[in-house]
């Protein structure tokens, strides 16, 4: 059975490529590449020979019926500018035909810019909301902070470097002072890891104008304190809810999830008051 192959590519450095990923390039009959000049770089550098054709935002749909062509004769290898495809680049249309018509989709693990800033930003991992290229309008970038002010979670987006630093000031205004890091040049010659409040971030970059590919991790919405009811506030809840023919252990329990108190010393006040 064929297999299209999703091959992730170096995000800079051409030697962060993997063994297996080489091996495809070699050994499959076409290469779908997003832009064939930049892949041809890279096969040169291994001495690969393999054909190459277009796939790009461009052609993307036109492109589906020749690459499923040559699937039916031999496998095929997706591959994008650098990282890996269809994380902003194309892809995700080729892949779903591929699974809905029964041919075999393998996905190489390999680089990613996302990963590679999110993890080396300092800012939490457990967790992460990949945003995307971020809207280019002031207004709309702004509306959209917004809808993702709350979310606790990291957020990791792309932005490109003459936008960078109104960018910057739409964050201040729409999420406040947060912890920010702004990875540039991943894995190249002048990779630069700039962390700090968004003031700080900003002021270096206001200094030193950015160039090059540009990853940004923002801190998630801080944790907010809980809050705690007073003891009369909570001795009316109470009462309320054993008047309404609650057991003093049920209220006890729904009570603690709302009032910051103890079940335990819920249920100590309301022997108190029977």
């Amino acid at each position: 059975m064929p297999t299209l192959y999703i091959v992730p590519t170096p995000i800079g450095n051409l030697e962060d490529i993997t063994l297996r990923a080489l091996r495809i390039l070699r050994e499959v009959s076409l290469i779908a590449a997003e832009d064939t000049r930049t892949t041809r770089i890279l096969l040169q550098h291994y001495e690969i020979r393999t054909p190459l054709t277009s796939y790009h935002e461009h052609n993307k749909l036109a492109k589906l019926d020749a690459i499923f062509a040559a699937l039916e004769s031999g496998d095929v290898a997706l591959v994008s500018d650098a990282g890996t495809p269809g994380i902003s680049d194309p892809g995700y249309e080729l892949v779903r035909q591929a699974i809905e018509q029964g041919i075999r989709v393998e996905s190489l693990p390999g680089a990613s810019a996302i990963t590679t800033a999110l993890v080396g930003s300092g800012l939490p991992t457990d967790g992460f909301v990949y945003l995307g290229f971020l809207p280019r309008k002031d207004r709309a970038l702004h509306d959209f902070l917004v809808s993702v002010a709350t979310e606790r979670r990291t957020l990791v987006a792309y932005e490109s470097p003459n936008r960078l630093i109104d960018t910057l000031k739409v964050i201040q205004a729409a999420l406040g002072d947060r912890q920010i890091c702004v990875a540039r040049e991943l894995s190249k010659k002048f990779e630069e890891f700039q962390r700090g409040t968004v003031t700080d971030v900003l002021a270096h970059f206001t200094a030193q104008p950015p160039r090059g590919e540009i990853v940004l991790v923002i801190a998630g919405a801080p944790q907010t304190a809980p809050t705690v009811w007073d003891e009369d506030q909570l001795r009316v809840a109470l009462a309320e809810r054993l008047a309404a023919g609650d057991s003093l252990s049920s209220a006890a329990r729904a009570l603690a999830s709302e009032s910051g108190w103890e079940r335990r010393a819920i249920y100590a006040l309301g022997l108190d008051a029977q």
